[in-house]
C-alpha cells in the first residue's frame, strides 16, 4: 500500500512548511458546524473571515493553524461552487495549513510538475500546482491549492522538481479562490484524468471512494504531531 511505503520513507521527506523550531506548535482549527464562533456573517465577508483566522491564531500564540482532513464542513455553503447537483459537496479531502500571505511552501520530495492551473472561481483553489512522484514503483501526486498566481510563471509540465526546492507561497484572497491565506495540501493516488485540478471536497455519500484515493496527507506533511 502507498501509505505504508510513505511511512517507511517519512524520515527522508523535506518539510512542506518548515517550522521555526521543534518548540513551535500549530493550532487545530475546526470548520465544522461544531465551531459556533464561525458565523455566516463572518464566512460571507472575506475581510471578516481573514480577521477571524488571524485573530484565532494570534490569541493562541500560533503562527500556523492546521486541520480539515475528512472534515465535514458547513463553510462551503457560502460558495455555489460546491452545490452543483442534488447533494452538495462538504467533505474535505486534504489538509489546510493557515497562516500569513507569502508563507513559503517547499517540495517534500523529488517530483515532476504534473500540471498547474489558475482555477479562478469563487471558492475554488485559485492558483494550483500538482506534482507527480514515484516511490518504490508507486506513482502518486500531491496537490497544492490557494497559491499566488506568480508561482505558476515559468512552470511547464514534466519540469523536474527537487526535494526541498521552494515551490510556491500562500496567495491573497484575490488569487486563491477568495479564502483567507492558506495551503490546501492533498495526496492523490489516481488523478483520474484531471489536470491542474482535482476535487478537494466531495459529497458525503461518496466519501469512501474519495478518501481511499486521497489518503491522509499528514503522512507527508508530518505536522499534526506539533498541534496543541
Amino acid at each position: 500500500m502507498l501509505q505504508e511505503v510513505l511511512k517507511k520513507h517519512q524520515s527522508t521527506f523535506k518539510p512542506v512548511i518548515p517550522l521555526l523550531g521543534d518548540h513551535e506548535s500549530l493550532l487545530v482549527m475546526d470548520f465544522t458546524a461544531n465551531n459556533t464562533t464561525l458565523t455566516k456573517n463572518i464566512l460571507q465577508d472575506i475581510n471578516k473571515f481573514s480577521r477571524y483566522v488571524n485573530n484565532t491564531l494570534a490569541q493562541s500564540g500560533c503562527r500556523l493553524g492546521i486541520g480539515g482532513y475528512a472534515e465535514h464542513r458547513t463553510i462551503y455553503a457560502v460558495s455555489p461552487h460546491f452545490d452543483a447537483g442534488e447533494e452538495p459537496r462538504r467533505l474535505h479531502l486534504g489538509v489546510d495549513v493557515w497562516g500569513d500571505v507569502g508563507t513559503q511552501i517547499f517540495a517534500p520530495m523529488n517530483a515532476h510538475i504534473h500540471s498547474f492551473r489558475f482555477n479562478d472561481h469563487f471558492g475554488d483553489y485559485g492558483a494550483t500546482i500538482v506534482l507527480q512522484h514515484q516511490l518504490e514503483g508507486y506513482l502518486f501526486y500531491t496537490l497544492y491549492g490557494h497559491l499566488s498566481i506568480s508561482n505558476l510563471q515559468g512552470l511547464y509540465e514534466n519540469m523536474p522538481i527537487t526535494a526541498g526546492q521552494p515551490l510556491a507561497h500562500f496567495g491573497t484572497p484575490s488569487e486563491n479562490g477568495g479564502w483567507p491565506p492558506h495551503l490546501h495540501f492533498q495526496l492523490i493516488e489516481d488523478m483520474q484524468g484531471f489536470r491542474g485540478d482535482y476535487p478537494g471536497v466531495c459529497r458525503y455519500s461518496e466519501r469512501e471512494k474519495y478518501l481511499q484515493n486521497c489518503p491522509d496527507p499528514d503522512v507527508i506533511l508530518q505536522l499534526n504531531q506539533y498541534t496543541h
